[in-house]
């Protein structure tokens, strides 16, 4: 069960979290610079997350460019997000979550308790950190990155 989902209109959570490559990144220092896509994913090396995370790589300059900075977040520690951007060749940060477990996903909704994961819960924000656009899907369903790419079109 997750907690209601950060709406539309509102000021974006920031957090501090960890990268692949063990760099804190904070959601306040992309601000007044870059507009974010943030993709919360379950799990790591799974089916669903590594077909969506990998269809996000094919497309990257969509989403990461001058204006624009892409941000996958899960519970899994570092260490298994950076083999596993090693393993499908992700260059974009892949955040974790992992330590307090679950705070992130929590602030934004998606944590779901039973599981100890997020689900499927996708936020564009603004330069000014405000949520303009979000998806929420449930852990077996996949997102269409072609509606991220629509929702950055009118920022």
């Amino acid at each position: 069960m997750t907690t209601a989902t950060i709406a539309v209109g509102t000021k974006a959570p920031d957090f501090a979290l960890k990268s692949q490559h063990g760099e804190t990144i904070r959601l306040a220092d992309l601000r007044g610079a870059k507009n974010v896509v943030l993709v919360f994913y379950p799990y790591a090396f799974t089916g669903v997350c590594t077909g969506e995370l990998t269809a996000l790589r094919d497309a990257l300059p969509q989403f990461v460019n001058d204006e624009v900075q892409l941000l996958a977040v899960s519970c899994d520690a570092p260490f298994s997000q950076r083999v596993f951007a090693e393993q499908e060749g992700f260059t974009f940060p892949l955040l974790s979550d992992f330590w307090p477990h679950g705070e992130a996903s929590r602030a934004y909704g998606v944590f779901d308790e039973e599981k100890g994961c997020a689900v499927r819960g996708t936020f564009i924000i603004d330069k000014e950190g405000v949520v303009r656009w979000s998806v929420v899907n449930a852990l077996p369903d996949a997102r269409d990155l072609n509606e991220y790419v629509t929702a950055l079109g009118t920022l």
